[in-house]
């Protein structure tokens, strides 16, 4: 699948989220300009495109088919001069990220599409210093973004009419699940979810419930397989029986608010991060980088392949 109404990319970064889409828009058949401050980036994107290519969604591609499709540069300028899409994924450095935005405002086309990456920051203040503050969009990814569906789409309430439909189409044109947040919160919507599920799950290892490895079986084999296939509000649905959700309110509602007074409240202090190091270390921290992640992408993959068949 290649994406029509945009054909040129800058990517922002050389980082493992930048990585991702680097491949993505590769493998979708953009020309992509990668901007990095790396002195290595060139060498740095061939040797990691080996283990994306190997896991796209679609099947595995030829590193180097990928790889010619790439054009390097340290100047953010000659990179998105022309662009159709800059998607940035600098650090989460606000000056930082509103000095870039401004350059690449004033460096590429009036039209192009001005996507961040940010986990944490709005796009209210990304565009603050653009003389066009709501022309940035968020478009955030769930890691790896080459392979993982969903993109949380955030813009500013000063957004021109379009702007958030636009990023929405080239998202879907790459095979994404774009979803438009309504507001925009801080952390958006997967992460404040990921978050309050880490913070339990330190709470029960930190008391001795579980290990680091037992509260990861916990999840795969429970939470985690039933979440691929429906949401929380549909799994409750569905846990109320013929009667559904409103029945399992009925039955199981008045409790909800005890169950949550009972929720941990962890410290991340030097005592707790070094037992959740520890009980990591000697579970799965003996494998490289490189294992776990590809092992993760193929199982990505896979889910998402089985889920496809069954729509």
């Amino acid at each position: 699948m290649s994406v029509e109404r945009q054909r040129t990319a800058a990517v922002i970064g050389t980082g493992t989220i930048a990585l991702g889409w680097i491949a993505l828009f590769a493998a979708r058949g953009l020309d992509v300009r990668v901007s990095s401050t790396r002195s290595d980036a060139e060498a740095h994107v061939r040797a990691e495109l080996v283990r994306y290519a190997a896991t796209l969604p679609e099947g595995p591609l030829d590193p180097e088919e990928l790889f010619a499709r790439l054009e390097f540069t340290a100047s953010v300028d000659a990179a998105v001069e022309g662009a159709d899409v800059v998607q940035e994924n600098a650090l989460e450095d606000l000056a930082l990220k509103q000095k870039l935005f401004a350059r690449i405002a004033a460096a590429a086309p009036r039209d192009a599409l001005l996507l961040s990456s940010t986990s944490t920051l709005l796009p209210d203040d990304l565009g603050a210093e653009l003389p066009t503050p709501g022309r940035v969009v968020v478009g955030h990814p769930f890691n790896p973004p080459h392979i993982v569906p969903l993109v949380e789409v955030v813009a500013s309430e000063r957004a021109e009419p379009g702007l958030v439909d636009r990023a929405v189409g080239f998202y879907r044109e790459l095979g994404k699940t774009p979803v438009v947040l309504r507001r925009a919160v801080p952390g958006f919507v997967a992460n404040r979810l990921q978050s309050a599920l880490l913070r339990e799950s330190i709470h029960l290892v930190r008391e001795g419930v579980v290990t680091v490895d037992e509260l990861d079986a916990v999840v795969t084999a429970s939470i985690g397989s039933r979440w691929a296939v429906v949401g929380p509000f549909q799994a409750f649905h569905l846990g109320g029986g013929a009667g559904g959700l409103r029945h399992w309110f009925a039955h199981l509602g008045d409790g909800l608010e005890r169950s949550w007074d009972g929720l941990g409240r962890p410290p991340v202090d030097a005592d707790t991060v070094a037992l959740l190091l520890e009980q990591a270390e000697a579970s799965f921290g003996q494998e490289s980088y490189d294992a776990l992640a590809t092992r993760r992408d193929q199982g990505q993959n896979a889910v998402i392949a089985a889920l496809t068949e069954l729509s």
